[in-house]
């Protein structure tokens, strides 16, 4: 499997389906286990109430919808949205048995064309999906679209440090370690080599916070973690 950037979405469909069995191992991994601290992180930015209906979209296995449920102790619902039904199949597995597993909804669906109303979320999440997209100013229009006046759009991906010395330590093990990790344990090349390679045409933290303004989203700010290897960034739908 080839990345070729003139069929991103086809590419990327065919990563996920394949790498769902071992995604949240990888993750988990590659992260230090820092993936958990980094979901927690945003759910606290959603600042949800008892009630609430949030949608996460790219939720993948449902480790952050998961989050977001607990947040609501139970109390509200979290659709978790991927167009990977592998994907989606893994995290109705996993999660089945969880406390916060009625909260969940589970729903195929295209972050580019979101198939839900205007105005119907609370909050509106993606972790780790905008590097994936085709268009990323199109997938965060859909997820302001969703959600209510005054409801966040919150978005975690991976960013670019900015001290020198730790962003080097960063690069070398992003281009050379994680490859290499991801070849052991998933078994083949591809997938993970293409994670180093869509970070190199991603936004840098800035220029992502701007895209956010541009789509519509007011009171933009953005956290970075860990470093700054990732970033969350928060925006709100105007009233």
């Amino acid at each position: 499997m080839i990345f070729n950037s003139q069929d991103k979405e086809s590419y990327v469909y065919k990563m996920f389906q394949s790498i769902a069995p071992t995604y949240d191992l990888l993750n988990k991994l590659m992260s230090f286990g820092l993936d958990k601290y980094w979901r927690y992180f945003v759910a606290k930015q959603a600042d949800l109430k008892p009630g609430n209906k949030v949608l996460d979209v790219g939720a993948g296995t449902g480790r952050l919808s998961l989050e977001l449920a607990r947040s609501m102790d139970d109390q509200g619902t979290v659709v978790c949205m991927d167009f990977s039904e592998n994907m989606l199949k893994k995290a109705e597995k996993d999660l089945e048995d969880h406390k916060y597993y009625d909260s969940l909804e589970f729903k195929v669906g295209n972050a580019m064309n979101i198939p839900f109303s205007d105005n119907e979320f609370e909050v509106a999440t993606n972790a780790l999906v905008l590097r994936n997209v085709e268009d990323i100013s199109t997938v965060l229009s859909e997820m302001t679209r969703v959600i209510k006046p005054g409801g966040k759009v919150i978005s975690l991906d991976l960013a670019k440090p900015k001290v020198k010395l730790f962003k080097y330590i960063y690069y070398l093990y992003l281009n050379n370690i994680v490859p290499l990790l991801g070849r052991i344990i998933y078994g083949k090349r591809g997938p993970y080599d293409y994670l180093p390679k869509s970070l190199k045409e991603f936004p840098n933290q800035d220029k992502l916070s701007q895209i956010h303004k541009d789509v519509g989203l007011i009171n933009v700010q953005y956290y970075e973690l860990t470093g700054g290897i990732v970033a969350v960034h928060v925006g709100e739908k105007p009233h």
